[in-house]
C-alpha cells in the first residue's frame, strides 16, 4: 500500500466528517444511552479503520475493516431509531444512511482491493 497515513484514506477521511454530522444530530440529544449508543458506533467506523491500517498485516487491516463495516450496520439501524424516536426527520436520516452507506461501500471495495493485491497473506 502506498500510503503513508490513515488521513490520506478516503475512507477515513468521510468517516471522520460522518462522525462530526452525528455528534452535530446527538448535540442537545437528552437519551445519554442513545446518545451514546449511536455516537460510539459512529466513532468504531472511524477508528477501526485507523487501527486496521495501523495493524501492520492486509490480513489484519481486512479484518478492522469488517469490524468497521460491522459498526455502519449499527448505526444505519439506528439512524431508523432515531426517526422512530423523533431524535431526527426523515430527511436527517436518509441523508445521513446514504453518508454511512456511501462509506460502508468504500470500505469494502478497499477491502476487495486489499484481499487482491496479496491474497496469498489473507486467511480466512
Amino acid at each position: 500500500m502506498s500510503t503513508r497515513k490513515v488521513e490520506d484514506l478516503r475512507i477515513w477521511c468521510d468517516a471522520r466528517i460522518f462522525v462530526k454530522e452525528i455528534y452535530d444530530l446527538m448535540k442537545n440529544n437528552h437519551d445519554l444511552g442513545f446518545k451514546d449508543q449511536i455516537q460510539r458506533a459512529a466513532v468504531s467506523i472511524m477508528n477501526n479503520i485507523a487501527e486496521g491500517f495501523e495493524s501492520g498485516s492486509d490480513a489484519k487491516f481486512v479484518n478492522f475493516l469488517n469490524i468497521s463495516r460491522g459498526s455502519y450496520s449499527e448505526v444505519k439501524s439506528m439512524l431508523y431509531l432515531c426517526e422512530d424516536l423523533e431524535y431526527c426527520t426523515k430527511e436527517q436520516r436518509e441523508y445521513l444512511q446514504e453518508q454511512v452507506s456511501n462509506i460502508s461501500s468504500g470500505i469494502y471495495k478497499f477491502s476487495e482491493y486489499l484481499k487482491k493485491q496479496r491474497p496469498q497473506f489473507l486467511v480466512s
